[in-house]
């Protein structure tokens, strides 16, 4: 899988979880939704995402399909 793949797969987990703990669990998981879309914003201007450096450490991006694509 492509690290930049796997970064909107992280961030629309996380997007839909915080929206879902916050209409079942309590309102303020919506904090979440904000952060990440934050950081989804500041990124973009910026070109630092922690995530990217996070999913880099844990060997994302490094597999096989990556070099024949």
């Amino acid at each position: 899988m492509k690290l930049e793949s796997a970064i909107r797969i992280l961030a629309g987990t996380m997007v839909l979880g915080s929206l879902a703990l916050a209409h079942w669990a309590h309102p303020n998981w919506i904090w979440l939704t904000v952060f990440v879309g934050a950081n989804l914003f500041q990124s973009g201007f910026t070109g630092f995402c922690p995530a990217e450096n996070i999913l880099r450490k844990l060997g994302v991006g490094k597999g096989k399909a990556d070099c024949c694509q």
